[in-house]
């Protein structure tokens, strides 16, 4: 029976909160209509129009080492794949489903291949596992908010057992933490309505995934939707609480406090377009710049950011996402200090040109835009700064001894130099070094 206990709580969140920046990648079956992964709820596609893709997932292009080497070259540190996702297709070898890519062109199992390529890099291994199953004859069809055959009457739920469908649920589940090594994440996806908590017999299933992998990092979804907090804000955690929590498609505005206003552990999460899944027409990618500068928003607040990639029916990354992801890398190469194991720097505020991050006695400020003049350091204490230097190369930033803020005799500027443009347009970072 899995007991929750502080210290070994915080032991095993080390290296999650010190690695800061994940990729997320979502990949089925749903990636051949490419439509994005909703596409059989949305559009209601009866079973039989679906399978049919089954016969046309090749997996050609899959390499999940060449997955690995863009996650790690862009700095990101572990990476979640979707073992299966909402529409019952699994990714991996299950022996209670027909339904998985061992009968399928691809004839493999591609979550062993994705495991092994992650630990040949170094990366921390995550798997993404829905609680639901559009698939499974025991789930529920009509009536339910979001299965495809929800308005259909002649799909009722008469004959349907829900407890055979938490025991399949249970033995998948089983299976990955069995067959496949060290798992670092698992990441379930997700609550609603009155399907949470023990609807999905949860103290069991966490029971058996603690016991198979104590180790494991585990999200919050076993009781909560993308939106919720759960009973880790509530301060009153439930066996199957998880370990951090999981907004979606936001950054908090100001972090995230459970209710006591301690700070809780979270990771936000992000697609590069609009879509998680593959989709054809969906070009709308947010430029590397802005995501630079929402991963380093996440860590001043406290949280991780995860990154998703969706990749075609053949098991390609999009060229727009390799060349975000390359980009990101460049800035990650030079400015990684600023992000690894990096806390909110408490007690000075953010500044009006960017953002502050904080490891130990080292402050980074990120340097959105450039200031008319020196640039204040505004929080900081002018006797306890020991040097400032630029991040991205070493050199020395002086402290500003210029006339024009001599007004401001309590508060630091520095001098960037006579050139307006900064040396990085997207986010120039200063490590000021105070004393401890």
């Amino acid at each position: 029976m899995y007991q929750f206990d502080r210290k070994e709580y915080e032991k095993r969140m080390e290296w999650y909160q010190d690695a800061r920046f994940g990729m997320f990648i979502h990949w089925g079956l749903y990636s051949i209509p490419a439509r994005g992964e909703w596409v059989r709820s949305i559009e209601e596609i009866p079973e039989e129009e679906y399978l049919p893709f089954m016969k046309e997932f090749d997996a050609r292009d899959y390499n999940p080492k060449q997955w690995a080497k863009e996650a790690k070259a862009a700095g990101m540190k572990y990476v979640v794949l979707t073992a299966k996702h909402h529409d019952g297709f699994c990714l991996f070898d299950s022996k209670y489903t027909d339904y998985k890519v061992t009968n399928t062109p691809a004839g493999r199992d591609l979550i062993k291949e994705y495991v092994e390529a992650l630990r040949e890099e170094g990366l921390k291994v995550g798997i993404y596992f829905t609680l639901l199953d559009w698939h499974h004859p025991d789930y529920p069809h009509y009536g339910d908010r979001i299965h495809p055959m929800r308005n259909h009457k002649e799909c009722g739920n008469e004959n349907r057992d829900f407890s055979r469908y938490t025991e399949y649920l249970y033995n998948q589940v089983e299976e990955i933490c069995t067959n496949y090594g060290q798992i670092d994440i698992i990441w379930f996806d997700f609550s609603y309505d009155d399907m949470r908590g023990e609807k999905w017999g949860a103290t069991k299933l966490i029971n058996m995934v603690r016991s198979l992998q104590p180790q494991v990092i585990i999200d919050n979804r076993l009781e909560a939707s993308g939106e919720g907090r759960g009973s880790l804000y509530e301060c009153d955690p439930t066996p199957y609480h998880g370990d951090f929590v999981s907004p979606e498609q936001i950054i908090p505005p100001e972090g995230i406090c459970d209710k006591e206003g301690n700070p809780m552990v979270w990771e936000a999460c992000f697609t590069m377009n609009n879509n998680w899944g593959y989709c054809a027409n969906d070009h709308y990618y947010k430029p590397a710049s802005m995501l630079i500068k929402k991963l380093v928003e996440c860590v001043s607040k406290g949280g991780n950011m995860i990154l998703n990639v969706g990749p075609d029916a053949r098991g390609k990354f999009p060229k727009e996402s390799s060349a975000i992801l390359a980009e990101i890398g460049r800035w990650m190469d030079k400015n990684h200090d600023s992000i690894y194991g990096c806390v909110p720097a408490e007690n000075i505020p953010k500044p009006d040109y960017g953002r502050i991050t904080r490891n130990g006695n080292k402050y980074y400020v990120h340097i959105y835009e450039n200031t008319l003049g020196p640039l204040p350091l505004l929080g900081f204490d002018k006797d306890k700064i020991v040097k400032v230097r630029a991040l991205d190369d070493g050199h020395e930033v002086p402290i500003s001894n210029a006339w024009m803020h001599s007004d401001y005799p309590d508060i630091a500027f520095v001098d960037l130099g006579p050139d307006p443009v900064l040396p990085d347009p997207v986010d120039y970072v200063l490590e000021v070094e105070m004393a401890e």
